[in-house]
């Protein structure tokens, strides 16, 4: 097995894989798929440098039966952060097949999840197909704040739309009618 250069992937968050695991479980018996995201290795101390897998992304619109899993292609965001995918294989062969090489080209690393879905059942490959080694990392996952503003900022923000209008106009007296006329 061979083992990811510094600099390319250096783990997974087990929290990442913990999710792939419980969506490939919930998926089954048809196969799961998403993609990859991860995190500069320092923003979580580690001493030495590459990603860390930390997110994955699943995407709209992505049909899946017991055999297969199709993405829109077009649905699939350009991101700095992208990794590269991950699926399940109901059948628990975690080797990956002729259509799942052909889309192994993108992205540094693919991994494969195989029923039963337990805590071994999931391997790591190049975009060659060959197993590599990639460790699961306790790390303590950043809080996403998904909304970073509190509703005093929105206030705020109206106030000065309402007051000022976009172009700096003072809309502070109200319109004689409808249309903002006199």
């Amino acid at each position: 097995m061979g083992l990811f250069r510094s600099g390319e992937v250096v783990g997974i968050a087990e929290a990442a894989l913990e999710f792939a695991l419980e969506a490939s479980e919930d998926a089954h018996p048809d196969e799961y798929m998403g993609f990859l995201r991860g995190e500069d290795a320092r923003k979580f101390d580690l001493d030495y440098e590459g990603t860390v897998l930390t997110d994955i992304l699943v995407i709209p619109g992505t049909e899946s039966n017991p055999v297969s899993a199709t993405v829109d292609s077009s649905m699939i965001p350009n991101s700095s952060r992208a990794a590269g995918s991950i699926h399940s294989h109901p059948n628990g062969v975690l080797r990956p097949s002729d259509a799942d090489l052909q889309t192994f080209g993108k992205g540094k690393v693919h991994i494969i999840v195989g029923a039963p879905y337990g805590r071994s059942d999931w391997q790591a490959f190049d975009r060659e197909g060959e197993p590599v080694d990639l460790p699961v990392l306790d790390i303590e996952m950043p809080e996403d704040e998904f909304f970073d503003f509190s509703q005093e900022d929105i206030d705020a923000e109206l106030m000065e739309e309402r007051d000022y209008g976009a172009e700096g106009t003072d809309f502070r007296s109200e319109p004689d009618d409808e249309w903002g006329e006199r």
